[in-house]
Protein backbone atom coordinates (compact mmCIF):
# COMPACT_ATOMS: atom_id res chain seq x y z
CA UNK A 1 0.00 0.00 0.00
CA UNK A 2 1.24 3.47 -0.84
CA UNK A 3 1.11 5.86 2.13
CA UNK A 4 -0.46 9.29 1.85
CA UNK A 5 2.97 10.92 1.89
CA UNK A 6 4.26 8.60 -0.85
CA UNK A 7 1.13 9.22 -2.91
CA UNK A 8 1.48 13.00 -2.55
CA UNK A 9 5.07 12.66 -3.78
CA UNK A 10 3.87 10.67 -6.81
CA UNK A 11 1.63 13.61 -7.74
CA UNK A 12 4.50 16.07 -7.24
CA UNK A 13 6.75 13.85 -9.38
CA UNK A 14 4.11 13.61 -12.11
CA UNK A 15 3.84 17.40 -12.24
CA UNK A 16 7.63 17.80 -12.24
CA UNK A 17 7.91 15.41 -15.19
CA UNK A 18 5.80 17.66 -17.43
CA UNK A 19 7.47 19.86 -20.05
CA UNK A 20 8.28 23.32 -18.75
CA UNK A 21 6.14 24.82 -21.54
CA UNK A 22 3.07 23.13 -20.05
CA UNK A 23 3.90 24.16 -16.50
CA UNK A 24 4.50 27.76 -17.54
CA UNK A 25 1.03 27.94 -19.12
CA UNK A 26 -0.75 26.67 -16.01
CA UNK A 27 -2.23 29.63 -14.20
CA UNK A 28 -4.80 29.85 -11.42
CA UNK A 29 -5.08 26.09 -10.98
CA UNK A 30 -4.42 24.08 -7.82
CA UNK A 31 -3.56 20.38 -7.87
CA UNK A 32 -4.77 18.57 -4.76
CA UNK A 33 -5.06 15.04 -3.42
CA UNK A 34 -8.29 13.80 -1.90
CA UNK A 35 -8.92 10.33 -0.50
CA UNK A 36 -12.19 9.60 -2.37
CA UNK A 37 -14.49 11.54 -4.69
CA UNK A 38 -17.55 12.98 -3.00
CA UNK A 39 -21.07 12.05 -4.05
CA UNK A 40 -21.37 15.54 -5.56
CA UNK A 41 -18.18 15.06 -7.60
CA UNK A 42 -19.38 11.68 -8.85
CA UNK A 43 -22.85 13.00 -9.71
CA UNK A 44 -21.59 16.17 -11.41
CA UNK A 45 -19.21 14.06 -13.50
CA UNK A 46 -22.03 11.67 -14.44
CA UNK A 47 -20.14 8.67 -13.12
CA UNK A 48 -22.38 5.58 -13.27
CA UNK A 49 -23.19 3.78 -10.01
CA UNK A 50 -20.45 1.32 -9.12
CA UNK A 51 -17.79 3.34 -10.97
CA UNK A 52 -15.41 5.96 -9.63
CA UNK A 53 -12.97 8.68 -10.60
CA UNK A 54 -9.18 8.67 -10.51
CA UNK A 55 -9.06 12.43 -11.02
CA UNK A 56 -11.26 15.44 -11.67
CA UNK A 57 -10.80 18.87 -13.22
CA UNK A 58 -13.15 21.57 -11.91
CA UNK A 59 -12.96 25.05 -13.37
CA UNK A 60 -12.96 27.11 -16.54
CA UNK A 61 -10.71 25.62 -19.25
CA UNK A 62 -8.20 27.98 -20.85
CA UNK A 63 -10.07 27.75 -24.15
CA UNK A 64 -13.21 29.17 -22.51
CA UNK A 65 -11.63 32.04 -20.60
CA UNK A 66 -12.34 35.52 -21.87
CA UNK A 67 -10.85 38.92 -21.12
CA UNK A 68 -13.38 39.10 -18.25
CA UNK A 69 -11.79 36.12 -16.51
CA UNK A 70 -10.14 37.35 -13.34
CA UNK A 71 -10.45 37.55 -9.59
CA UNK A 72 -11.84 34.01 -9.44
CA UNK A 73 -10.97 31.13 -7.17
CA UNK A 74 -8.38 28.80 -8.67
CA UNK A 75 -9.47 25.93 -10.86
CA UNK A 76 -8.87 22.60 -9.18
CA UNK A 77 -7.42 19.32 -10.29
CA UNK A 78 -8.07 16.63 -7.71
CA UNK A 79 -6.30 13.27 -7.76
CA UNK A 80 -8.13 10.58 -5.77
CA UNK A 81 -5.85 8.34 -3.74
CA UNK A 82 -8.43 5.75 -2.66
CA UNK A 83 -9.56 4.57 -6.11
CA UNK A 84 -6.01 4.58 -7.49
CA UNK A 85 -4.52 2.57 -4.64
CA UNK A 86 -7.46 0.16 -4.62
CA UNK A 87 -7.46 -0.48 -8.38
CA UNK A 88 -3.70 -0.78 -8.96
CA UNK A 89 -1.72 -3.41 -7.07
CA UNK A 90 1.90 -2.29 -7.25
CA UNK A 91 3.69 0.94 -6.46
CA UNK A 92 4.92 1.08 -10.05
CA UNK A 93 1.41 0.69 -11.47
CA UNK A 94 0.07 3.33 -9.10
CA UNK A 95 2.86 5.75 -10.07
CA UNK A 96 2.19 5.20 -13.78
CA UNK A 97 -1.55 5.75 -13.38
CA UNK A 98 -1.05 8.83 -11.19
CA UNK A 99 1.02 10.37 -13.99
CA UNK A 100 -1.59 9.44 -16.61
CA UNK A 101 -4.34 10.88 -14.41
CA UNK A 102 -2.46 14.13 -13.80
CA UNK A 103 -1.85 14.53 -17.55
CA UNK A 104 -5.49 13.66 -18.30
CA UNK A 105 -6.84 16.32 -15.93
CA UNK A 106 -4.35 18.94 -17.14
CA UNK A 107 -5.56 18.22 -20.67
CA UNK A 108 -9.08 19.16 -19.50
CA UNK A 109 -7.62 22.38 -18.07
CA UNK A 110 -6.26 23.14 -21.54
CA UNK A 111 -9.72 22.56 -23.01
CA UNK A 112 -9.43 19.04 -24.40
CA UNK A 113 -12.45 16.75 -24.31
CA UNK A 114 -12.55 13.07 -23.38
CA UNK A 115 -12.35 11.83 -26.98
CA UNK A 116 -9.28 13.92 -27.78
CA UNK A 117 -7.57 12.86 -24.56
CA UNK A 118 -8.36 9.19 -25.29
CA UNK A 119 -6.81 9.50 -28.75
CA UNK A 120 -3.64 10.75 -27.06
CA UNK A 121 -3.59 7.66 -24.83
CA UNK A 122 -4.64 9.28 -21.56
Amino acid sequence: MVSREEFDQLVVDALASLPIEILNRMDNVAVTVQEWPSRYQLDSSRVPPGSTLFGLYEGVPLTQRSSHYGMVVPDRITIFRGPLTRYFATSEAIAEQVRKTVVHEIAHYFGMGEEHIARLGY
